[in-house]
């Protein structure tokens, strides 16, 4: 029986390179565990990855800095918009304390009768953390946080649409959705998958805005990625979905460390299927030890090594 388990990754387009490494790495205190490229297209793009203390599917968050490349994108409606990441239960005064040292305009925002800090990436993505009291995921302690308020991982995605309807049914009657739907005000909250935490959805109903870009450019959220655990599940689930008459999805792709297969969903995000494979896994190419400290390219790439490391911004970890 097919099935969804959880979140995989968050996929963003941002600007500089740099600042994106301080901002995750130096402000949030996350573990930087890759430094590739972008698989698609001939423009060298990097691909950034951040993750927990293990790196574990449902922890990491990635970005491709297009700063270079010129490429800007526009947020709106019809697009995943919000980064949701979990925190542990009683960290929200450290955060909101931290962030405010580090320059980041921070607030208390209320939802389902909860405290949440809400802030922004710097080319301007919203982020948001959540506090959860029962997350197993262990937080990474990097530039001054401390390991009782590391980030757990990937809370959920937060997607702005003009008709929620259309995505509570793709959710319900197709994507593995469970449980009731929480609703407060214009949102509503509901999980997908077989796991208890970082897989949760919410939809914001937003028709004021105009359609969000769906194409490569800084600021704006580029794809939430679900674990599919393995590719029989992965397959069986791509049919699934083309049987239920959401044709636009991609065949599958070789993203060395995952295989994956994109759908665009009626709401407007973007969702990737990923399955981390046997010969996949960020250890593939690095020890769990020396995730990130090394720029790593996939085979097709690596005979212009020194011609990308050329083209790509220099980066300071």
């Amino acid at each position: 029986m097919a099935f969804v388990k959880g979140s995989h990754h968050v996929t963003l387009s941002v600007g500089h390179a740099q600042e994106d490494v301080d901002f995750h790495v130096k402000t949030l205190g996350m573990r930087f565990i890759k430094r590739t490229v972008l698989f698609d297209g001939s423009i060298p793009i990097y691909h950034l990855y951040y993750g927990n203390a293990n790196g574990d599917p449902s922890s990491v968050v990635t970005t491709f800095p297009w700063a270079q490349a010129g490429l800007v994108g526009e947020p709106g409606t019809n697009q995943a918009r919000e980064v949701l990441l979990s925190v542990p239960e009683g960290s929200l005064d450290f955060w909101h304390q931290r962030l405010t040292e580090h320059k980041v305009v921070v607030e208390n925002v209320e939802v389902l009768d909860r405290r949440r800090l809400a802030f922004r990436h710097p080319s301007g993505i919203e982020y948001v953390f959540v506090s959860n009291d029962n997350d197993p995921r262990e937080g990474h302690p990097g530039y001054g946080v401390p390991a009782e308020y590391a980030i757990h991982g990937i809370h959920g995605v937060g997607i702005h649409v003009t008709t929620p309807e259309r995505m509570v049914d793709f959710a319900q009657n197709t994507f593995y959705s469970q449980g009731k739907i929480r609703e407060d005000g214009d949102r509503a909250v509901f999980q997908v998958g077989d796991e208890s935490f970082g897989n949760h959805i919410e939809l914001i109903g937003n028709r004021k805005d105009d359609q969000g870009t769906w194409r490569y450019g800084a600021g704006t959220y580029h794809h939430f990625a679900w674990n599919l655990d393995n590719l029989k599940n992965q397959d069986e689930i791509k049919f699934e979905i083309e049987g239920a008459g959401y044709t636009d999805i991609s065949e599958l792709k070789d993203r060395k460390y995952f295989k994956s297969v994109y759908v665009r969903t009626p709401g407007g995000a973007l969702f990737e299927l990923a399955v981390t494979h046997a010969d996949g896994g960020w250890d593939c190419d690095e020890s769990p030890q020396e995730l990130g400290t090394k720029f790593q390219l996939p085979p097709q790439f690596e005979d212009r090594r020194t011609e990308l490391l050329g083209q790509l911004e220099d980066i300071d970890i």
